[in-house]
């Protein structure tokens, strides 16, 4: 498949802004199809779209949200199989550019249910998603999109760190702006830029949404309440703080929080929760939904996301999300 080694500086021609534009990571997850199993002994492997940014993409478009992401592969086969995979997903591909010479990154994970699943990531020389550059963006699109999601992983390296922050300026908190604090330290030469970095797109941001670990690098505080309240000090409007085990906690500019337990379901993978999470909480965002109820609904999708093996293909529809909501037990993944 022919594909262009930069990322088209024409502005967008669709004929409506998006309902979600996401920008950051994709890759190939490659995960053991035996359970409990180390890696060095794995004997079959799935094949699978993966990366953070893309996967919220995939969850919003399964929930019936028009979506589209902005990121980059190399110019090999697991290039054409990503814009293959996105494509069957219904997430518009335009902004998804080769770049010669970088491989396609590639991730193993190790599956020891219910909350041990190791992750190796293969990113050298350089992730292709790290060179996004800001002047050529589609920053018209990006203005005009309902909602923008970018992550702490486009803040590691140049030239991604400064289209990530030329991206939310441009932006300037128009619709909805979420920052997903995407904690991963094996990115980072100098983690010491990383809470600046962060500062700087926290106040371009109107949503942050994180771990109790990305919190801590992000803010300094861990307690769930304390993370809030930093994280709305730091410029945005909901904060978003997962506490694994504990559930999820929002909280908003106005002093409205909603703590909500987690959806108990049996573990298979718990890679790719957050992501269904957050393509659930777009979806929300977007029907107006009250505070309570987007997160009662994402925590479902993570939900079944976590009962699945893969992450992209495991992201729910939403009659599925309902009916474990209502409590039924949703289908199988398709």
């Amino acid at each position: 498949m022919s594909q262009p080694s930069q990322p088209s500086r024409q502005p967008s021609q669709s004929p409506q802004p998006y309902d979600v534009i996401t920008m950051g990571r994709i890759g190939v997850d490659l995960y053991p199809l035996q359970s409990g199993v180390p890696l060095a002994r794995v004997e079959t492997f799935g094949k699978f779209l993966g990366g953070s940014a893309s996967n919220v993409a995939v969850a919003a478009a399964r929930l019936g949200r028009r979506a589209a992401v902005i990121t980059r592969t190399g110019q090999d086969a697991f290039g054409e199989y990503l814009h293959e995979a996105l494509r069957e997903f219904e997430v518009d591909d335009r902004w998804v550019t080769a770049v010669p010479g970088l491989p396609t990154p590639v991730t193993f994970c190790e599956i020891f249910p219910p909350d041990h699943f190791p992750l190796y990531f293969y990113r050298q020389p350089k992730a292709p998603d790290l060179e996004l550059h800001a002047d050529e963006l589609d920053l018209a699109a990006i203005a005009a999109a309902r909602v923008f999601w970018t992550t702490g992983t486009g803040l590691c390296a140049e030239p991604s760190r400064s289209a990530t922050l030329a991206a939310l300026e441009h932006r300037a908190k128009s619709g909805t702006t979420v920052f997903d604090l995407d904690w991963r330290p094996m990115f980072w030469g100098d983690i010491g830029q990383a809470r600046p970095l962060y500062a700087r797109a926290l106040a371009r941001a109107t949503v942050a949404v994180g771990n109790l670990d990305e919190c801590e690098i992000a803010t300094g505080e861990r307690e769930p309440y304390a993370a809030a309240r930093a994280l709305l000090g730091a410029g945005v409007e909901l904060a978003v703080v997962k506490q694994g085990p504990k559930g999820v906690l929002a909280m908003d500019r106005s002093g409205t929080t909603a703590e909500v337990p987690p959806v108990e379901v049996e573990v298979v993978n718990g890679l790719g929760a957050g992501d269904a999470f957050g393509g659930a909480m777009v979806h929300g965002l977007l029907a107006g939904w009250e505070l309570e109820r987007i997160m009662r609904f994402a925590n479902a999708a993570g939900a079944i996301v976590a009962a699945r093996l893969a992450c992209s293909s495991a992201m729910p529809y939403p009659a599925e999300v309902e009916a474990l909501l209502d409590g039924r037990a949703p289908g199988a993944a398709s």
